[in-house]
């Protein structure tokens, strides 16, 4: 499949917006309004058409509220269940198919505040971010884009992420060992620069997912956030309302080509969550 460089551009140039639009409503609270679309256009120096699909989609996500003769605003907060009971484990099994990728971007930029603020580093501190196309038995199945502290992982290269589990990389190549990983998970829609890439509808469901992965010194070292094709890929949840129950041969549970929302790789998130989140690619 070849990649189309003007969507690709696209959903890059977006995807900034998107960033400028979140730290906006990050620094604001509910119901406090956001600059017109035009101001916006003025102040990130990108065109009305740009700006307006980041804030549809931002409208659409629950974070933004448009108000007709008034302007945008501040959504009221989402109301959130957590599941952390005192003792449990998120065990995150495999997705079936063969998991590659493509790079769409790969490079070091200042972190910014958002993202600064996830990672716990200086927004001015530096970065190695990566766009990737997730493809399953070579059909596009998301969009990743990759945060990672660049002191961790200086010598981090195009072919690791593109080849391999990115985790044994950390592991074996930049001596990082990642532990847990805190993710959320909800409903979207995709762009139409998403739409070209994942091969679907503009507009088509799909799944963001947002995760933070921190290793085994409780360091942040990773930030990513993913669109997952709706059509394609559903979670089904596990509840373990008892103790977990061991398997005939004495062993855990066995390890998985690609979680999801994460890379390829074996990871066991302890004492966040109890259930197992099993992600399963449908081949309609």
């Amino acid at each position: 499949m070849a990649i189309d460089p003007a969507a690709s551009g696209a959903v890059l140039k977006r995807e900034r917006v998107r960033d400028a639009l979140l730290e906006l409503i990050e620094a604001r609270r509910p119901g406090d309004a956001v600059p017109s679309e035009r101001a916006l256009c003025a102040r990130l120096g990108v065109s009305r058409p740009t700006v307006r699909a980041a804030v549809d989609e931002l409208v659409v996500a629950g974070l933004l509220v448009r108000e007709h003769g008034r302007g945008m605003f501040v959504a009221a907060e989402k109301i959130t269940q957590e599941l952390v009971p005192e003792h449990g484990a998120l065990a995150v099994p495999r997705a079936n198919g063969v998991w590659t990728s493509r790079i769409l971007e790969f490079r070091t930029l200042p972190a910014g505040a958002r993202v600064g603020r996830r990672l716990r580093v200086s927004p001015a501190a530096e970065v190695r971010y990566a766009a990737r196309l997730r493809l399953v038995d070579g059909a596009p199945m998301a969009i990743e884009h990759l945060h990672l502290p660049a002191a961790l992982v200086p010598g981090l290269t195009e072919e690791e992420l593109e080849q391999g589990d990115l985790y044994e990389h950390f592991r074996d190549r930049h001596g990082v060992r990642v532990s847990e990983a805190v993710q959320s998970v909800e409903p979207t829609v995709v762009t139409r620069a998403e739409a070209e890439l994942l091969d679907v509808p503009e507009l088509s469901p799909a799944l963001l997912f947002e995760r933070l992965t921190t290793d085994t010194a409780g360091r942040p070292v990773e930030y990513v956030h993913s669109v997952y094709r709706g059509d394609r890929y559903r979670i089904v949840s596990r509840l373990a309302l008892g103790p977990p129950a061991s398997r005939a041969d004495g062993t855990g549970e066995g390890r998985g080509d690609h979680h999801p929302g994460f890379p390829p790789g074996d990871l066991t998130s302890r004492g966040l969550v109890s259930f197992s989140a099993h992600g399963v690619v449908q081949h309609d």
